[in-house]
């Protein structure tokens, strides 16, 4: 046992200089010398906190160098803020990445699979993630992307990309994180913050993002929201498979996921406990084929489920049954999987696809239809428990092929009462109005798919509300609508209706986009 002996205290006496005397004031050589002295230890430090970082760095790219720190740090002098508090957020950020490159450079024993029994994974030669000390507003599936985050931001950088993974966006659309997936990836899902889980022994320590593969898949990710690092992947059970969308409940301790029982090809809600390691405790039958997206109700205790009515093959993707397809709208008591309510739409090729809950329990569908391309059906329902049937959004002269039978997302404003829906065959984004239940424009988006709501919603921040839309060619676009009575958009074909704002990222964004 080594012992520390206390050493004497010293007294220090100070000499207050008066304002005259400060230009003339002697040099303290002790206090220069120890300025000196802390002034090389942390150069030292520094060099050896670098050192660290940029070792574990070229273990995973062997093109690293030490420029690519140049670089980042010249790319965030613009961005620091005047104000105290950011500058604090930030700092905090950075620290936590700092504490990711101590932990790689050190810990020799990587992250267990934990949803593959004993077996461990080696997380670090699967993903791969890059981050920047920001907060993250979205989270988004990527189809292909540069291989660091510096290289975005370099227009003369090669074009060298993974093809697969998951990024964080900042309130700028900037990118905060970047992690590499080893498939393609769909939905996203943000675990809620519940404040009363600090109250909870096995609280989770930040909130999680789950990343669903893309159907049918076999595996999802769980990542840590704000650093994009992955903390477990969760392997289907025998004769399961993923459907690709899943939801918490509102305490953020359960995950519903949508599977597929791949036997007998009937759907089924998995029950995964999000406070030990996902583990999967319950399924439940989802009264239907091929359950695509689900969402929890606002009562916390209800399920509604998309039953695309689809049997896909699992190798081919290959659709078995589109003749013969039973689409439905489910609600079911999450608690014992009892089914409370199933309604189908007017045609049977109708595949109920893709949700979105409305502050007041109202459920915002978007279809897909299998038929005919000239037949002319309603992409955009709603339904509200006890209804009999679906109600259709109104579209001018009836025209839905404008979307081409296909919607990819749905996102709702609850407080303005706005839909947003895409569109990536159509090329277009659409805003209805949910209190006159009319259009107010259709936005023209080459291959977007992801849709969310813009995140802040009070003080100077509120004439940029509206939504956000991702797309297959970099873009992250911004959509608000104009503030003007409905009477003048009635009255004018002139008037640009919704507001438009376009950043390009040098990536491939997919499918779905969350906002935290």
């Amino acid at each position: 046992m080594q012992t520390i002996r206390a050493k004497p205290a010293v007294t220090m006496t100070k000499h207050f200089y008066k304002p005259d005397e400060l230009e003339n004031r002697p040099l303290d050589k002790k206090f220069a010398h120890e300025l000196l002295a802390t002034s090389v230890l942390t150069i030292i430090g520094t060099a050896g906190l670098v050192g660290i970082h940029h070792r574990s760095r070229k273990q995973r790219h062997p093109d690293a160098s030490l420029q690519d720190y140049v670089t980042g740090f010249r790319s965030q002098l613009p961005l620091l803020p005047s104000a105290l508090k950011p500058q604090l957020t930030r700092l905090r950020y950075a620290c936590q990445q700092a504490t990711i490159a101590w932990q790689c450079a050190y810990n020799a024993t990587s992250l267990a699979d934990k949803g593959n029994g004993n077996s461990s994974t080696n997380f670090s030669a699967v993903h791969t993630t890059t981050m920047l000390a920001r907060p993250v507003c979205w989270v988004s599936g990527v189809a292909s992307m540069p291989k660091n985050i510096a290289s975005i931001k370099d227009k003369n950088a090669t074009t060298d990309a993974h093809d697969f993974g998951v990024v964080g966006i900042d309130a700028d659309r900037q990118i905060v994180w970047q992690t590499t997936m080893p498939e393609r990836v769909h939905d996203i899902v943000v675990q809620p913050d519940f404040h009363l889980q600090s109250e909870l022994e096995h609280k989770p320590q930040s909130r999680d993002v789950v990343v669903m593969g893309r159907r049918p898949s076999e595996k999802f990710w769980v990542l840590d929201t704000q650093t994009g690092q992955v903390k477990t992947a969760i392997q289907a059970a025998t004769n399961r498979h993923f459907y690709g969308h899943a939801c918490y409940s509102l305490d953020s301790k359960w995950l519903y996921v949508t599977e597929n029982d791949t036997v007998h090809l009937d759907g089924k809600i998995g029950v995964y406990d999000a406070y030990y390691d996902y583990k999967k405790i319950a399924e439940f039958d989802s009264h239907g084929i091929g359950p695509h997206e689900l969402i929890m109700h606002p009562d916390g205790d209800t399920l509604v489920i998309a039953n695309g009515g689809i049997k896909t093959e699992q190798a081919s993707r290959e659709e078995l049954n589109l003749d013969t397809m039973r689409p439905s709208l489910v609600y079911l008591n999450r608690h014992n999987g009892t089914l409370l309510e199933q309604i189908t739409p007017e045609h049977n090729q109708m595949s109920v696809r893709h949700l979105a809950m409305h502050d007041n329990g109202t459920v915002m569908i978007g279809i897909q239809f299998q038929g005919e391309r000239h037949i002319n059906v309603p992409l955009v329902l709603t339904h509200k428990r006890g209804d009999p049937n679906f109600s259709p959004l109104v579209m001018p002269n009836n025209q839905w092929q404008r979307f081409h039978q296909y919607i990819a997302s749905v996102a709702v404003d609850s407080e303005r009462n706005h839909l947003c829906v895409t569109t990536p065959i159509g090329g277009c984004a659409a805003i209805f109005d949910l209190t006159t239940r009319t259009l107010i424009d259709v936005v023209s988006l080459p291959d977007c798919a992801g849709a969310a709501i813009i995140a802040g919603k009070t003080g100077s921040n509120r004439e940029k509300l509206g939504f956000i839309v991702s797309d297959g060619q970099g873009q992250l676009t911004t959509l608000c609508v104009t503030h003007l009575s409905t009477t003048a958009l009635e009255t004018s074909d002139n008037i640009e209706r919704v507001l438009t704002d376009s950043q390009l990222q040098r990536m491939s964004f997919d499918n779905h986009l969350q906002a935290l």
